[in-house]
């Protein structure tokens, strides 16, 4: 497996669900010195547009325009997501590999059905992989938190990541996506990702989130545990115009 320790680990039901939901926030830790790879679960096989082959290419491009240190495939089934005991070891030994602090998961309640059972495997192996009792050939590890991220369903979110000054880079890692987002050159059938007004719809989504920032892009999460702020008032320094640091 070609994963090594990062700071955060993002795991992607399919190729493009992580930059979709929070490549922003990704390419902005690489901004600021902290290291991420990400997981796709599938290979994606079971999309009208495309190949495994094409979004394998797609995704290693997109991982290289947000600045991943690794993306790795587990392929555990599109369209059927495994949430075996042996599709949660692989999530386990991805987790004990990268040991990260945060681990980046899709919203349970997400519209895609592979979304909603990868929001609960990856959390729960993530919890496991933090027993020493269950052995394998790494050592436990257990991330301080997992944060889920959305790519279609609205909620409140916990908290906002500005992401104005990786917006761009989110846009164009999502763009690498050729096969499965709007491309008017295109002669595949057209589906509900690849129209038009899908992908305008993700600048619409970031500037609304943004708005209640009042920043120009956000993206949101949500924590099971909210996050502890040491300086409460540093957190909402510039909110209402001043000029933030």
């Amino acid at each position: 497996m070609n994963v090594e320790p990062v700071d955060v680990l993002a795991f992607s039901p399919h190729p493009d669900d992580a930059d979709l939901g929070c490549g922003g926030t990704l390419a902005a830790l690489a901004s600021r010195g902290l290291s991420f790879g990400i997981v796709d679960l599938t290979r994606g096989e079971m999309a009208t547009r495309g190949t495994p082959e094409i979004r394998a290419r797609e995704a290693r491009e997109a991982a290289r325009i947000l600045g991943a240190r690794f993306r790795e495939t587990l392929d555990l089934g599109d369209g059927g997501l495994r949430t075996d005991r042996a599709a949660e070891l692989r999530v386990v030994e991805a987790v004990r590999r990268a040991r990260p602090r945060v681990v980046l998961a899709p919203l349970p309640a997400d519209r895609h059905p592979d979304h909603a059972r990868a929001g609960r495997l990856v959390p729960e192996a993530a919890w496991y992989a933090g027993l020493a009792k269950l052995e394998t050939e790494l050592p436990p590890h257990r991330p301080d938190q997992v944060l889920y991220y959305a790519t279609y369903v609205l909620v409140m979110p916990t908290f906002l990541v500005d992401v104005s000054a990786t917006f761009a880079t989110k846009v164009a890692a999502l763009r690498a996506y050729r096969s499965q987002f709007h491309d008017p050159k295109s002669g595949e059938p057209e589906t509900y990702v690849s129209s038009k007004g899908f992908f305008e719809g993700i600048e619409a989504r970031a500037r609304a989130l943004g708005r209640i920032a009042n920043v120009e892009y956000a993206e949101g999460f949500v924590s099971n545990a909210p996050p502890t702020l040491a300086d409460p008032v540093a957190a909402f320094l510039g909110y209402e115009g001043g000029k933030r640091t």
